[in-house]
């Protein structure tokens, strides 16, 4: 029976951070494993901390520092504290619906996967974004295809599983701490 460990990068979300954690603990209590949720804090810069520390939920840690590091610092952060067998991450503000976690789980387990790495771009999500993001992001995928010759169509997109293993070869590998973390992540795992 596999463990799932949920990274959640937090900054500045006092405002939407605990109904966040209940839809996603909601959705991974509807899954047949055991899990844990690690939540981390990107920077103590507003309540977001305090918010979510008067939280009473269990399997849910709350770790974090001081000053803003960046998603990929903290997703970093919490991998290296997560127990699972299964590492995934989900980032806060829920720009992706949570209920995505359960139908990538589905898929990692049926393809066996090493990653398993969510899409925007999918038939089925539900994305409107202006015309000037949807070129940007057209550039920006392109021009990541031809420099990784990555086949993963939506890169960036905020939710991602891995096998501990492959986290443990990869991590080490990694050093970029910011948004690009997404792509040199995949990348070096491709490698």
């Amino acid at each position: 029976m596999h463990l799932i460990s949920v990274i959640i990068p937090a900054y500045k979300q006092e405002k939407t951070i605990n109904n966040d954690l209940i839809r996603i603990k909601h959705v991974l209590d509807q899954l047949r494993y055991d899990y844990e949720i690690i939540l981390v804090v990107d920077g103590n810069v507003d309540k977001t901390l305090q918010n979510v520390q008067k939280m009473k939920f269990n399997k849910i840690f709350i770790t974090g520092y001081n000053v803003n590091k960046g998603k990929g610092h903290a997703v970093r952060f919490g991998m290296a504290k997560a127990k699972g067998d299964i590492i995934a991450f989900i980032d806060a503000g829920m720009d992706i619906n949570p209920n995505g976690l359960s139908m990538l789980m589905e898929h990692f387990e049926w393809y066996n996967a090493d990653i398993i790495v969510g899409s925007k771009l999918h038939p089925v999500s539900k994305v409107d974004y202006p015309v000037t993001r949807k070129v940007l992001s057209w550039g920006y995928r392109t021009l990541v295809r031809l420099l990784f010759g990555l086949s993963v169509r939506d890169t960036q997109v905020g939710m991602k599983f891995f096998r501990k293993k492959v986290l443990e070869d990869v991590l080490p590998r990694l050093l970029v701490k910011t948004y690009a973390f997404d792509i040199e992540i995949i990348a070096v795992a491709h490698y």
